[in-house]
Parts: structure tokens; C-alpha cells; sequence
């Protein structure tokens, strides 16, 4: 019996997934760090001789970090990877969909389910126009987000006028991001001033965590939140090291079934193995609305403590599975070849 090759583990965002990396070196798994930074490949590499499976964890935020040249560059590798029958865990159709926010309210447009109304634009000139039939307030957001990165927030049409007028580089400017595409899109004001995180595991429900905003950020980074709803402090070992201060909260929460089957639907469409919906419930009229989708899952800090067990423990179960299937389906057609 060959030894079974190591995971490979792609990431960016190095503090995101230390809890990872100690429950794979706990367990004496083997694996490869693959750090995108300073990543690189040659279309003549043989990546199904080194890994058992390719685990995507790139983060479309990634250029918030000057990071942003990583996600087209990630584009090409998991294609390379696919092509030469690399088993990879949130693939290039996953990752398709993270990066394009656009897509994704096409996408539930497609499965008929409830979204903030918006429009697509590509120059902030087109911004003002845009916003006829909208509700107000309404945001505008880059395309290609991450973490909230970019998202402004305007109550009338002058202030959008003057941060569309204003020249590139002004803190006050619009944010269109890599791709220079943007949402004009209402803002919804949140019921009981929270929002809901639905993350699922091999594309089934896992847990929710309901999200207490302050109002003041669109930045709900699961693993960055670090208090919770009754203002207990978390383990701040179980926190990314570089978790911005902010008075947003978190607890568990158990969806409704209609809920979960919605996210469910969802990520099956969007080819995504691991991640997270966000939803959020109108405050004007109880409507809910399914409005950011996630192929980058970092897992709420301090699991144990805040939904009752530990979600990197279930995901390294499941990785585990995989790479032995992965194996043993390469074991049989290099058998079936022979």
C-alpha cells in the first residue's frame, strides 16, 4: 500500500486558520501549508503526484490586505489543479462565485429566493441613476468583497453624488475594488439589529450564529468577533491575532428549516463544499433576505464555548475522509489503467 499523500492547505490569511493547522499536526496528519503569498506553479507540474486533495481556502478580501494580485492568480492554479484531476475542496466554481457578488444575487434570483433589490454598475458616474426604484438608504459595495471590505453606506442621493464625484484615491470616494464593478443595492435595516450566519460542511447545515451589529461596520468576520451576546469575552488564543476592536456580538442560533434548506440549495448551486450564508430579516416589514454567500469559511472563534463544540474538529474528520477517498479513487484508476 502506497503512502497516502499529504492535504494540501492553500490560504492568504495565515491567522484565520491556525486552529486548522493545530488540529492537523494534533491528529499527526500529514499536509502542506501552500502560503498563496508567495506561491507559484508551472503549467508542466504534476500536483496529483504530491497531494492527496487540494483544500481552497483564498479570501477575496485579500486585496484589502495588498494582497489582490493572490485571487486571479488562484484562478489559474485551481484550474491547473482541475485539469490534472486534483481532487480540490471549493474549487474553481466555488471560488467563481465568491468573487463575484453580482453573480450571486443572479444566482438567487435563479433559485427564487428573497434578495436586497440592486443594481450593477461598472463607474461610479452610473451610481446615482442606479438607484431608481431602490429604497433608501442604500450601500454600494465592490464586487469582488471580503470581510465588508469597501461597503459605504448613504442616506440620500447628494451624498452618493459627492463620493461619486469624488477623485480616485479620496477616503470619501466610491470602492469599486479589482474588477472596477460595484452593487448599488438597498440598504436593509436589521430586525433586532442582527444578522445570521448559516455555515454548512460537504455542502450540509453545520451551525448558525446570530451576528448583534452595531450599526457602524459591515466587517462580520466570524473568526474576528471575539464577545459574546451576554458580553462574555472570548479565548482570545481561539481569536485571529489581528481582530479589529469592534462591539459586535455573537451566539449560537438554530434557523428555521425553511432557512436551512435555502442554504443548502444555495451552495449546492454555487459548487461550494464549505461556507457560509448571510441573511438578515428587514426591520421594516419581517421580509428575509439572503445577501452575501461565502466559499471562505473561518469558523466563529472559540466554538466550543459559543455553539457547544469545536468546527475545525468536524471539518479535519471530513478532510480526512476525503483524502482517503480521494486516494482510493487514484489507487483505482491507475489499477483500472494497468
Amino acid at each position: 500500500m502506497p503512502t497516502p499523500l499529504p492535504i494540501a492547505i492553500y490560504y492568504e490569511q495565515p491567522n484565520w486558520f491556525k486552529p486548522l493547522f493545530a488540529e492537523l499536526d494534533r491528529r499527526g496528519i500529514p499536509y502542506v501549508a501552500l502560503n498563496a503569498v508567495e506561491h507559484t506553479y508551472s503549467p508542466a507540474d504534476h500536483p496529483e503526484e504530491l497531494y492527496s486533495l487540494v483544500f481552497n481556502r483564498m479570501s477575496p478580501s485579500a486585496w484589502n490586505r495588498d494582497h489582490g494580485d493572490q485571487i486571479f492568480y488562484t484562478l489559474g492554479f485551481l484550474e491547473h489543479l482541475e485539469s490534472r484531476g486534483v481532487r480540490v475542496i471549493n474549487g474553481l466554481a466555488a471560488f467563481r462565485s465568491e468573487l463575484s457578488k453580482a453573480g450571486q444575487l443572479s444566482l438567487l434570483d435563479e433559485l427564487k429566493l428573497p434578495y436586497p433589490k440592486a443594481r450593477v454598475i461598472h463607474r461610479p458616474s452610473q451610481a446615482a441613476a442606479a438607484t431608481e426604484g431602490l429604497r433608501w438608504p442604500v450601500v454600494v459595495k465592490p464586487n469582488i468583497g471580503g470581510s465588508g471590505a469597501g461597503v459605504k453606506r448613504f442616506d440620500h442621493i447628494s451624498q452618493l453624488t459627492a463620493a461619486a464625484a469624488a477623485p480616485s484615491g479620496d477616503p470619501d470616494a466610491l470602492a469599486f475594488g479589482l474588477d472596477s464593478v460595484a452593487l448599488v443595492q438597498e440598504f436593509i435595516p436589521a430586525r433586532d439589529a442582527h444578522i445570521v450566519r448559516v455555515e454548512v460542511l460537504n455542502g450540509r447545515y453545520l451551525y448558525a450564529i446570530k451576528v448583534h451589529i452595531t450599526g457602524e461596520t459591515f466587517d462580520l468576520c466570524p473568526a474576528d468577533i471575539c464577545r459574546t451576546s451576554t458580553g462574555v469575552d472570548l479565548n482570545r488564543a481561539a481569536c485571529a491575532i489581528d481582530a479589529p476592536k469592534s462591539g459586535i456580538t455573537v451566539e449560537a442560533y438554530t434557523p428555521p428549516a425553511e432557512v436551512i434548506a435555502d442554504v443548502e440549495r444555495i451552495m449546492a448551486a454555487s459548487k461550494i463544499d464549505i461556507g457560509g450564508i448571510e441573511y438578515i430579516t428587514d426591520d421594516r416589514d419581517g421580509q428575509r433576505y439572503y445577501y452575501d454567500t461565502n466559499a471562505l469559511s473561518n469558523f466563529v472563534a472559540d466554538g466550543k464555548n459559543v455553539i457547544g463544540f469545536d468546527p475545525f474538529e468536524k471539518l479535519v474528520d471530513w478532510l480526512e475522509d476525503e483524502a482517503a477517498k480521494a486516494s482510493q479513487l487514484k489507487a483505482e484508476l491507475v489499477g483500472a489503467a494497468g
